[in-house]
């Protein structure tokens, strides 16, 4: 676990994003190559080229020597369920048949609050491991799964967003719950960790083909009344589930007009998928503030389809990535994003390695409305961090030599990276223990 350190300097080479590279290209990226990382208290106090900033560091400063690491920050995942760990890279058929077999099982077994926690505690350090400082996480609908995932956040200091799920039907008998049931379990776990150190709740509505028009309707007015709450759910991950949203809803226009009815769409709401979605349909989303989670692992692995990118970002959509383990068979981002390139590949739409990596950092923290807190390296933010060391990886390491653009660089993070990578993950400015 981490300790908060009260001052810290670091010499590595740095990059981080500024903008979007979508629309300032190059720009949006700040690369020094030898730069200086200064942090206070936890926040990151100053940022620069190690001749400027170094000069003016308080007599005595010891400064650490980590040149040969590339220094970025924390990454985010917006989309994951906690419960299902145990089942990822278990294949099992496309959306409905994989939920029967696979995710339904494994949420049912998390059955008492040692279970929970246990789960809990595997799942965060394969978050940390990976290089995840900031997660939007689904729990199980058992509020002990909540209580125990925010526990175990709380003790490692990770950002966190997490919910205990709601459901009313199309699920198990077990995995049911009634509204008034739902009601009291969210409220007391809303009152208990919604903004306490760097917790807060979602709402997590499964999708609506699990939802009672009365439960869709309680989140909308829980919404209503709590403002700073978030909302995380489904939208449009397969043609099956529209069709099926369709018959439980049809005097809606679509999927997401059952949202949009129920008061969901809004800023702080968070779909994961997306993928068909029509461009009206697109529009909407996009004028709403809302945001989408890509998970490209995870539809590949369903057969779920290949998501628009590119229309919804100029349909001025909010885009983040989600490793949405278990059908995603990793809690890893940057295989996460490795999936990303091939599935734009395939539809034609080269994905710039650039707005990769942005959609992994301040791409992610905008998504959440946390680009106060995370997401980049400004002066300011909490110095959640890592460094990456490429000779952990020995084609990277060679390759890397030889690189002549960020992009290039980037690319090969991606596409040949993996946990080896990780050398060090820092949590408010201090490295994380993960072998105590």
């Amino acid at each position: 676990m981490s300790q908060t350190t009260s001052s810290r300097v670091i010499r590595a080479t740095v990059l981080h994003c500024l903008a979007s590279p979508a629309e300032q290209g190059e720009q949006a990226i700040e690369h020094l190559q030898d730069g200086l990382l200064w942090i206070e208290q936890g926040r990151i106090k100053a940022l620069g080229e190690y001749k400027a900033l170094q000069a003016q560091l308080p007599a005595g400063q010891v400064i650490e020597d980590r040149r040969g690491c590339l220094l970025i920050p924390g990454l985010i995942d917006t989309h994951t369920h906690y419960p299902q760990l145990s089942i990822a890279a278990s294949p099992a058929g496309a959306l409905f048949e994989w939920l029967s077999k696979r995710a339904f099982p494994a949420e049912a077994a998390i059955h008492d609050a040692v279970t929970a926690e246990a789960m809990a505690e595997r799942f965060i350090r394969e978050l940390l491991r990976n290089g995840t400082t900031t997660a939007m996480v689904f729990a199980g609908v058992q509020p002990w799964s909540a209580d125990a995932f925010f526990r175990v956040a709380q003790r490692y200091k990770l950002r966190t967003i997490s919910g205990k799920v709601l459901q009313d039907r199309l699920v198990p008998t077990e995995l049911r719950e009634p509204l008034e049931q739902a009601r009291e379990h969210s409220d007391e776990l809303i009152a208990r960790w919604h903004g306490v150190d760097r917790l807060s709740y979602a709402l997590t509505p499964r999708f609506a083909p699990a939802c009672s028009e009365a439960l869709l309707a309680w989140c909308g007015d829980r919404l209503d009344g709590h403002s700073d709450l978030y909302l995380q759910t489904h939208l449009a991950e397969t043609p099956s589930e529209c069709d099926r949203v369709q018959q439980l809803f049809p005097e809606c226009k679509g999927y997401l007009d059952v949202y949009d009815h129920y008061g969901l769409l809004r800023p702080r709401s968070l779909f994961a998928h997306a993928i068909h979605l029509s461009a009206a349909e697109q529009q909407r989303l996009g004028a709403s503030g809302a945001s989408v989670a890509h998970c490209p692992s995870s539809n590949l692995l369903l057969g779920s389809g290949l998501m628009p990118l590119q229309a919804l970002r100029q349909a001025g959509v909010s885009l983040s990535v989600g490793t949405d383990v278990g059908a995603g068979p990793s809690c890893s981002i940057l295989k996460t994003l490795a999936d990303a390139l091939r599935v734009q590949q395939l539809r034609g739409e080269p994905l710039n390695p650039l707005y990769a990596f942005y959609l992994a950092t301040l791409g992610g923290a905008r998504a959440l409305q946390l680009e106060a807190y995370a997401g980049n390296l400004q002066p300011g933010t909490e110095a959640d961090f890592l460094l990456l060391d490429m000779s952990a990886v020995p084609e990277l390491a060679v390759r890397g030599e030889a690189v002549e653009s960020i992009d290039e660089l980037l690319a090969l993070i991606i596409l040949l990276g993996d946990d080896r990578l990780v050398t060090e993950v820092n949590i408010l400015g201090s490295p994380v223990e993960l072998n105590d």
